[in-house]
């Protein structure tokens, strides 16, 4: 499904400004994009990695190198993004470079779409786990990431997640040193779906938990094709998620301006 090389393959480094006040922090999040990708979402605005592939090959001591150079250049932390069709190569990577002096925490950013006994391979190796809890339902999970088990599959992980690392550590800086934090982008015409994934996130996780509620939806790749997701998020349509995980008691977290649905944050790759 992927279509990933066997060695892993990074389409830009960066420090990066725009993730969650507590992982950009003031000097930005040491982010390593990942070419390929274990779903196929129509809306995916990195598509051009994401299903493109673009990016270039790396061997696991160069991989390491990357690691040490973004910590060299003042990251808070190294955000791997979309790390999933690379697990081993990142563990020996990440192995590697802690023992060459890697000291940041290191984020695992993904889909949520994720074996546990995969990721075994990275406890200990990783601190903060920033998964996606993305849909409910497996008519939209087909639909719309060419996949009808996600939901069951997500959650399984999620928790495996949560025990490796439980709720959210910050420092004095207010920056995140170790836990869970789950994002959820809400859809335009999903209002539904993003209530019953919170339902599931209040009945199996502690109120301590940490939820990124995103607006920055906009109809990128393949989403002008489809009459549900053709258009931006509105305002009424965000409030009501909001307003719903907060009647949950789910207090914890971030929320966005509609205004960070904009193509301009999106990295040029």
């Amino acid at each position: 499904m992927c279509q990933a090389p066997s060695t892993p393959k990074i389409a830009q480094t960066m420090l990066h400004q725009w993730e969650e006040p507590c992982i950009s922090g003031t000097l930005g999040s040491g982010t390593v994009f990942f070419s390929h990708c274990n779903l196929k979402c129509i809306y995916c605005q990195n598509y051009r990695i994401s299903h493109e592939g673009r990016g270039r090959e790396l061997s696991v001591a160069a991989l390491a190198d990357v690691f040490l150079d973004l910590q060299k250049q003042g990251a808070h932390n190294i955000n791997l993004v979309s790390p999933n069709p690379y697990l081993p190569s990142i563990a020996a990577a990440l192995t590697l470079a802690k023992k060459d002096g890697l000291s940041i925490p290191v984020i695992y950013n993904t889909n949520g779409y994720e074996l546990p006994d995969s990721l075994e391979y990275l406890d200990g190796l990783v601190d903060i786990y920033l998964p996606d809890l993305k849909y409910f339902s497996t008519t939209v999970s087909a639909e719309l990431s060419g996949i009808n088990d996600y939901f069951e599959t997500a959650t399984v992980a999620i928790l495996a997640m949560f025990k490796q690392v439980g709720s959210p550590r910050f420092d004095q800086a207010g920056l995140l040193t170790r836990g869970l934090l789950i994002r959820h982008l809400v859809l335009p015409n999903h209002h539904d779906e993003s209530k019953r994934v919170l339902d599931w996130i209040r009945q199996n996780l502690p109120l301590t938990i940490y939820i990124s509620l995103m607006a920055q939806y906009f109809p990128a790749y393949q989403a002008a094709e489809n009459p549900k997701i053709n258009r931006l998020l509105t305002e009424a349509e965000y409030d009501e998620v909001v307003d719903y995980c907060l009647d949950l008691g789910l207090e914890n977290g971030f929320t966005q301006e509609i205004s960070a649905a904009d193509p301009k944050y999106t990295p040029e790759f």
